[in-house]
């Protein structure tokens, strides 16, 4: 069963993103809303670098990278941001207050990535690695292939 929940965008997402971090024992500091907003902006899987590129453009500094990695850090930590493994990329959390395993169908063609919920899928995977004796801490499952769009 798909896993049903309200994607947040906007000004809604930053408050929600707050709400979350802050909940989680952590400061929502400028620097951490302009990274979550960078992120939200190029709406796509994004690097530290671009994070920091954008960033940096709009500052008219230059932003290091190593503090937008670890600030991207504390954004997976607590589920703000979701990490593209086989990307090595970000995309936003669109809704920071549920909690499930990544899922992903990345498109080859375009760079789209969909974040799937499937509880149905994501607790069949966690019993069989169960079944095998290991221990899932942090499921991340990806598939690569074709978009609608691009297909």
């Amino acid at each position: 069963m798909e896993h049903r929940h309200a994607d947040l965008h906007g000004q809604s997402l930053v408050k929600a993103a707050e709400a979350a971090l802050t909940n989680a024992g952590q400061q929502w500091t400028p620097m951490r809303s302009k990274v979550l907003a960078a992120l939200c902006e190029l709406q796509r899987p994004s690097s530290a670098y671009e994070i920091a590129d954008l960033i940096s453009k709009s500052e008219g500094r230059r932003v290091p990278t190593n503090s937008v990695y670890r600030i991207l850090d504390v954004f997976v930590e607590t589920n703000l941001v979701r990490r593209v493994e086989s990307a090595n990329a970000y995309v936003a959390n669109t809704h920071p207050s549920c909690r499930h395993d990544c899922m992903f169908l990345i498109c080859d063609s375009c760079g789209d990535v969909t974040h799937l919920d499937d509880d149905r899928v994501a607790r069949s995977f966690r019993n069989a690695a169960k079944f095998k004796g290991f221990q899932p801490e942090r499921p991340v499952i990806e598939m690569h292939g074709r978009c609608a769009r691009c297909s």
